[in-house]
């Protein structure tokens, strides 16, 4: 059996930092980098990503921003996933699948097993429809070491009605976390940090009041975006879980000098470290 995904994880926090470095090539920022807004300024771009962000534990490469060249992006991102397994550092592939039966195990077949044509270390899903419609997708994962973030509580506002509703006594969202951790007792009970997570916004201040018991005992990895730049904070409650911290646009900002890239990389690593200890 290959190595689990939360252990890979565990080890690379410790070893890097807490800091999940996004990959997020928007036009806008292509232009700010200096670089035409054509599969060859994505390949460009994605060249010096690598190189500035090599340290971080993880990457996260928003698929969309690959997706919209088609073939040609697609190709970009498939090196760039390659380029990283080679260097060591993980990917999170962000592509918020979410589907049922055979459909799903198409989505899973792309970028889980080991040689997927798009593979990943792990992938996000969208659990719209259920998150047990998941179950298959993450017996996959499990099998090859990859992992899987299911959203749960978001910072958009259009999600808060949906995630925040109340069904047998617990929030969506709660459902949600309660199902990851079951998966992560199911296939990794050993391990200090599971390989199913979720996505949880730095920016809902009451978020544990939210989730309420769902995250006690929580051993999955918990990749929150929003920090920094968005205003999202660090809670005392977050100290007794494994955050994995989404940064994109504060680090990305500095490009495109693979060197700033780094820079900003220590630069936040260093504050987010600073910040949980604080609450601990």
């Amino acid at each position: 059996m290959p190595e689990a995904f939360g252990a890979r994880l565990e080890r690379a926090i410790e070893e890097r930092g807490p800091v999940c470095a996004g990959v997020d090539p928007h036009a806008r920022l292509l232009s700010a980098w200096g670089l035409p807004d054509t599969a060859q300024g994505l390949a460009e771009f994605s060249k010096r990503a690598l190189e500035g962000l090599a340290g971080a534990a993880a990457i996260k490469p928003q698929s969309a921003f690959f997706e919209r060249f088609g073939s040609a992006g697609i190709a970009v991102l498939e090196e760039l996933l390659a380029g990283a397994r080679e260097l060591g550092v993980l990917t999170v592939l962000d592509v918020k699948r979410g589907d049922i039966g055979s459909t799903m195990a198409g989505y899973a077949d792309a970028y889980l097993p080991a040689g997927a044509p798009i593979e990943a270390d792990a992938i996000t899903v969208a659990p719209y429809m259920g998150p047990a419609a998941f179950d298959a997708t993450a017996e996959l994962a499990a099998k090859h070491g990859k992992g899987l973030f299911a959203l749960a509580l978001t910072s958009n506002p259009e999600g808060a009605t949906l995630q925040r509703s109340i069904g047998e006594g617990q929030t969506v969202a709660g459902r949600v976390v309660a199902w990851a951790g079951e998966k992560n007792r199911e296939f990794v009970p050993e391990n200090k940090i599971g390989s199913f997570g979720v996505v949880i916004g730095a920016t809902i201040p009451d978020r544990s009041e939210v989730l309420g018991e769902a995250l006690t005992g929580f051993t999955g990895p918990i990749l929150m975006p929003g920090f920094g730049a968005q205003g999202g904070s660090v809670q005392a409650s977050d100290a007794n879980l494994n955050i994995l911290v989404s940064s994109s646009r504060a680090i990305l900002q500095a490009g495109p000098n693979p060197a700033n890239l780094r820079a900003a990389l220590e630069a936040t690593n260093l504050e987010i470290r600073r910040t949980l200890a604080e609450v601990s």
